[in-house]
């Protein structure tokens, strides 16, 4: 198996309000996966119907190459709010996750839950925000899942917390190669621990791909103001252009080398390429061109 997520044509909605649209993807085995778009953009739903939560309205899912079920012991999930029972104690959400699932690594979670500093007797509902969400991880990843799905984990934490919080995560990814797909809104967190990105826009997949070919493919062009480009001709995927009048800045995606002289070619980094993608002025994407940025 080489796929731990492959969703094609797959659309939900609720009611008259579409939540995702047509996405088409393929997320390969063993990597951490960034998923990255606006508020609504269709984050939360997707990896809801990933963990089988939520039931797509038309298209296909498969994780782990069969259809998603709700409890998979394959599958861990830690939602945005980083749901644990206030009334419970740190050490009661172990014994709860040791009877609820039969893979429970009873070693792991209470190295982790030292490593986390967390004391055994405190009830949950007394923790700061990421101690909570290091109790949420470490009951989510004891359970020994093979992928591990994340929803704006880090989102509500100070800046020490999410470095721990990330920390702790990539130690757990080294110690059981399994594959965790991330949504987040931090950039700079994104860059630091992923190897691969989805973007979701508008309900739709705008860029797929893994970091290093995305950084690679993705420049911008700066020269004199022109009142249009043909960027087919030059083997270009327009992403953005901007004009001033003495100046236009183009945002292209190319596999080959810039080597039109009468522009200024310069390289991109992980934020400046999602911007692009993320600006209201960027056009739609082709499903072709999807594709082509997943390979």
């Amino acid at each position: 198996m080489t796929s731990v997520l492959r969703v094609e044509n797959l659309t939900k909605r609720y009611g008259r309000r579409t939540a995702l649209s047509g996405c088409t993807l393929d997320v390969p085995v063993g990597q951490v996966v960034g998923l990255v778009g606006p508020n609504g953009a269709g984050k939360s739903t997707l990896l809801q119907l990933a963990c089988g939560l939520l039931e797509p309205t038309a298209g296909v899912i498969e994780v782990l190459g069969e259809r998603p079920v709700s409890g998979s012991a394959r599958v861990g999930f830690v939602a945005q709010d980083a749901p644990v029972y206030a009334g419970l104690t740190v050490a009661e959400h172990l014994r709860l996750g040791a009877r609820l699932n039969p893979s429970w690594d009873s070693a792991l979670a209470e190295q982790r839950i030292a490593q986390a500093g967390l004391d055994p007797s405190q009830k949950a509902g007394k923790l700061s925000g990421g101690q909570r969400a290091n109790l949420a991880l470490t009951v989510a990843a004891a359970k020994r899942p093979e992928l591990l799905l994340l929803d704006e984990p880090v989102a509500a934490l100070d800046p020490l917390a999410r470095r721990v919080f990330l920390q702790a995560l990539m130690e757990l990814v080294a110690e059981q190669e399994m594959t965790v797909i991330m949504s987040s809104h931090l950039v700079s967190d994104l860059q630091r621990i992923c190897d691969h990105l989805i973007v979701l826009v508008g309900s739709r997949v705008r860029l797929a791909g893994d970091v290093d070919d995305l950084l690679a493919s993705h420049h911008r062009l700066t020269g004199p103001r022109r009142e249009s480009v043909d960027v087919a001709t030059h083997g270009w995927t327009l992403i953005e252009d901007r004009h001033t009048a003495a100046q236009s800045t183009l945002v292209v995606r190319s596999t080959a080398p810039i080597d039109d002289p009468s522009w200024r070619a310069d390289q991109l980094d992980l934020e400046d390429i999602l911007l692009a993608y993320l600006s209201e002025s960027a056009p739609a994407a082709a499903p072709e061109r999807v594709l082509e940025a997943q390979r």
